[in-house]
């Protein structure tokens, strides 16, 4: 069972990749939005849950998605297109960081994709080429709530991988950028996130006993799960900046 599909079973109930509950992204995309027949580009969409639920909220909007994961993006393109959105919404499968378009966009979100770029100041510099004058970018990423301890690092990560909060604040606007706004995940956020991750692929699992897929979904459930309980839980938070960039004196 290959990533793609790993993921796309484990965020079944969860559509938003990451550790933001629904009244969350309503409120930052809210503040993120502007008004009229703007644009939007998603570097790293997935199925295109923040373009759909940004659309709805501004019917004028035109957005544009950019994913790796070409089954994923051919789903999401027929459901918006069932659903009478093939004009408003476009998706692209190919590389996020290669990707190229005539347009520049009012609005670019990158959440939870940073890996995709290189790290956060790549994800940045990726953004910035797409970006109109005036425009905002909304970015999510990692950081260490506290010092990472043993357990983990035993969990596959580094301790150079992320920093506290503060630093990578000052890391963004060393970079050129002004935060507008912020939202720290929640460790509720988090949980739901997890039990959910690890749920869904336990159940599809449980559901599909004959499948020869079967034992890797057990096992990569259970592992992500001890990962996060004797691990990550409290230590890894998770940041969505809304930015602009900062005029140069």
């Amino acid at each position: 069972m290959d990533r793609h599909k790993i993921s796309a079973i484990a965020h079944t109930d969860h559509p938003i990749a990451a550790p933001l509950g629904d009244d969350s992204v309503h409120a930052l995309l809210e503040r993120a939005l502007p008004p009229g027949d703007a644009r939007l580009l998603d570097l790293g969409c997935g199925s295109g849950t923040w373009m759909t639920r940004a659309q709805a909220m501004r019917p004028d909007l035109r957005a544009e998605g950019v994913d790796t994961d070409a089954e994923t993006i051919a789903a999401a393109q027929r459901a918006v297109a069932d659903a009478g959105l093939g004009d408003r919404i476009v998706f692209h499968a190919e590389d996020a960081a290669e990707f190229t378009s005539p347009h520049l966009y009012d609005l670019v979100l990158s959440i939870g994709a940073t890996h995709a770029f290189g790290g956060l100041l790549p994800t940045l510099e990726a953004a910035r080429k797409h970006l109109a004058p005036g425009g905002s970018i909304l970015l999510g990423d990692c950081f260490w709530e506290r010092e990472p301890g043993q357990a983990v690092l035993d969990a596959g990560f580094t301790a150079d991988e992320y920093d506290d909060l503060a630093t990578t604040v000052d890391r963004v606007t060393a970079d050129g950028w002004t935060p507008l706004y912020g939202h720290v995940s929640t460790l509720q956020e988090w949980d739901a996130y997890e039990w959910s991750w690890t749920g869904n692929l336990s159940r599809w699992a449980l559901d599909h006993p004959e499948h020869p897929d079967n034992g890797q979904a057990l096992k990569t459930a259970a592992e992500h799960r001890d990962a996060w309980l004797h691990g990550y839980r409290g230590t890894l938070g998770f940041v969505t900046l809304l930015l602009r960039s900062t005029p140069r004196p």
